[in-house]
């Protein structure tokens, strides 16, 4: 919540040296395709340069009508077929333009989308622990949305207008200097009114921007925590909570486009009376023959094309800060230090594991020790089980075995060689998860077993299923291995998950073996078959169980007991369970289950 409300806070970026320098960085994703993108720039500089031939020549149109001649053309005839030819070529290269700069767009921020995805992906926990979903998702939507506004239309009018105004006013200079001058004296009302909105209007867009961001995330909560919102029946809650949000999106959007409007309101009517203001001047300097009546109408048409582009430069420059915000929140990202390594050879551990005097805490509350010098080993193919009440520490060992955290304090072993120091990629590989909850993807089954290793035969995929005791279930789905599971394998049910994910793990083959609460959730007779297929899981591989319901645990070679981050008991089943008043003893006490 408190890195929505910083993202919602912080003021729209200025264009500066530091946010073009952002901006650039961003804008190296065209790179690859410069080639393309300077036909495009080359098309937009011909088709703003061809199109404002056309105010020279609508005005000499009228001074052939009146007998003056005009260099080569000579008659109206020849000039309006002229006027047909520069709105055909511009047509020609604006086409152009618009395809060229689609075609950048388009292939960059697919590139930038995958690139950050990429980037996400191989972050830390610690990432995750610090944001929500729904903002990762914005970043990749709506951050690059704006982006893509940019790309593909801010960037290519910003330039069009630019050209408009570096090649007209010079052009209106040369023909009609006396009315250029007054017009100039228009400009620094539209130049002072752009700097006092742009500034308000800047800050409430990017409000707008944050709150929908803001509103995304309850979206993203409420879809992935739809069994919870039903089973409480707070879909009228979540509804509500929406539609506030989105009210405060509409509010905010609403008061930015008053002041726009305003603005823009504002602008057309000062552009508009100085052409009127200038029509007037202009009209009598045609009555006292000091300029022509086609120098008249083409000044008019330069006024209005200038004019439209100073008008149009505020909402650029205020889409261009947008990119800049946008841009600044992409690059925090692509940024953070993460996980990546480069391909190490293949790293085959035989599960001996050690804890050294590990202490540590969770980077988000630093103040509380989760474990402190816990010291214990794992032999090559032992089966440990974890116990002890909820908030001990056992899930937190699982973390930091899999890397998932820096150990803050001591050492992890596996093999004799501290983790920290092994490739991470190759270390993971060596370490297989059965969860309590466990997450398919929403393909098909055999997608999701082969997730424990890509690339395996059909074969392959039918025997891990075999020995997962799935393929009794598979084999009568219609599709079998096609079948498709739903998002998060919601067609399947509980025992058949946690099949599917026991036969992903045997599909690894890890060298040691995580079950975190693989049975809890499971009836009597989806249980049996889970602790069927565990068993030929766990034989001959070092495993690490976690377990509240004691009767998994029972044969386990060796039952460490984790109370406040430390070890208070450790033996077997039977030597803990004679223990008179012990932790491990009591527990079974209230599962009522005989201490024997």
């Amino acid at each position: 919540m408190a890195r929505t409300q910083q993202l919602e806070e912080s003021p729209k970026k200025k264009v500066d040296r530091e946010g073009i320098r952002k901006l650039y960085r961003i804008f190296r994703f065209a790179w690859p395709y410069r080639q393309t993108f300077f036909v495009g720039l080359l098309a937009l500089a011909l088709s703003s340069g061809t199109l404002l031939a056309f105010p020279f020549l609508a005005g000499k149109l009228l001074d052939a009508a009146q007998g003056r001649s005009t260099f080569f053309l000579t008659t109206i005839n020849q000039i309006a077929l002229a006027l047909l030819a520069v709105l055909f070529v511009q047509a020609i290269f604006s086409f152009i333009r618009v395809m060229t700069f689609s075609v950048v767009s388009e292939k960059s921020l697919a590139d930038l989308r995958h690139k950050l995805y990429e980037k996400i992906i191989w972050l830390p926990q610690t990432f995750y622990d610090r944001h929500r979903v729904g903002e990762l998702v914005s970043r990749l939507t709506s951050d690059v949305g704006t982006l893509s506004d940019t790309f593909s239309w801010s960037l290519a009018e910003l330039l069009r207008q630019a050209l408009t105004l570096l090649i007209g006013i010079p052009l209106i200079f040369i023909l009609t200097p006396q009315l250029t001058t007054f017009m100039l004296l228009t400009f620094p009302v539209l130049v002072l009114a752009a700097i006092f909105f742009g500034k308000f209007i800047r800050k409430l867009s990017r409000k707008t921007q944050d709150q929908l961001a803001q509103a995304n995330v309850i979206v993203e909560e409420t879809f992935q925590s739809a069994t919870v919102v039903k089973a409480f029946t707070n879909e009228s809650l979540e509804v509500n909570r929406y539609l506030a949000a989105l009210q405060a999106v509409v509010k905010t959007a609403i008061h930015g486009a008053r002041y726009r409007g305003l603005f823009i309101s504002f602008a057309i009517f000062a552009l508009f009376g100085g052409i009127v203001a200038v029509s007037w001047y202009g009209a009598a300097l045609v009555q006292s023959n000091q300029i022509s009546v086609g120098d008249m109408l083409s000044f008019v048409f330069y006024t209005t094309f200038i004019g439209g582009s100073i008008a149009g430069l505020a909402d650029l420059f205020s889409q261009l800060q947008r990119a800049v915000g946008a841009s600044e929140r992409i690059l925090e990202m692509l940024d953070e230090p993460d996980e990546k390594t480069p391909r190490a050879r293949s790293l085959k551990l035989s599960g001996r594991l050690e804890f050294r005097e590990v202490s540590f805490s969770y980077p988000t509350r630093e103040d509380v020790g989760v474990l402190k010098n816990l010291n214990f080993s794992v032999q090559p193919g032992e089966k440990i089980a974890l116990v002890g009440p909820s908030g001990a520490g056992k899930s937190t060992i699982i973390n930091l075995l899999m890397r998932l955290y820096p150990v803050a304090q001591g050492s992890i072993l596996a093999d004799g060689q501290p983790i920290r120091e092994m490739n991470l990629t190759a270390y993971r590989e060596n370490i297989g998860i059965v969860p309590q909850e466990v997450m398919l993807f929403g393909g098909s089954i055999r997608e999701n077993i082969a997730y424990g290793k890509p690339g395996a035969t059909d074969d392959e995929i039918v025997e891990a299923a075999r020995q997962a005791n799935a393929w009794e279930f598979i084999g009568t789905f219609p599709e079998g291995l096609a079948t498709l599971v739903g998002d998060r394998g919601v067609k399947l049910s509980g025992g058949q998950r946690q099949r599917i994910a026991i036969a992903r793990a045997i599909l690894k083959n890890p060298s040691i073996l995580i079950l975190d609460e693989a049975t809890s959730s499971l009836d009597a007779q989806s249980e049996q078959l889970v602790k069927d297929a565990l068993e030929k899981l766990m034989a001959n591989r070092t495993t690490l169980i976690i377990a509240h319901r004691l009767t998994t645990i029972r044969t386990a070679d060796r039952i460490l007991v984790i109370k406040d981050g430390h070890i208070a008991e450790q033996g077997t089943h039977s030597d803990l369970a004679a223990k008179v008043n012990g932790i491990y003893s009591n527990l079974l006490k209230l599962q009522f289950e005989p201490a024997a």
